[in-house]
């Protein structure tokens, strides 16, 4: 996944329903810098809420594993 995708939320947050779509808007790899050669832990992902909430066009993060791409 990268920063344009369009994705589909699969957890349920607080205010924020399983479901929901979101356009992932940047990405942001997190590094283990305790050795040398620092090594990727994970991607944080901030995700544009697409939504008929009040919470249309807010950002909220999400790990890879709370989302899945639709396009």
């Amino acid at each position: 996944m990268q920063p344009g995708n369009l994705v589909r939320i699969t957890r349920a947050s607080i205010a924020v329903p399983k479901g929901t779509i979101g356009l992932i808007v940047k990405a942001r790899e997190q590094l283990d810098t305790q050795y040398d050669a620092p090594e990727p832990v994970y991607t944080l992902f901030h995700v544009q809420l697409v939504t008929d909430t009040k919470l249309n066009g807010t950002v909220r993060r999400y790990l890879a594993q709370d989302l899945r791409k639709i396009s």
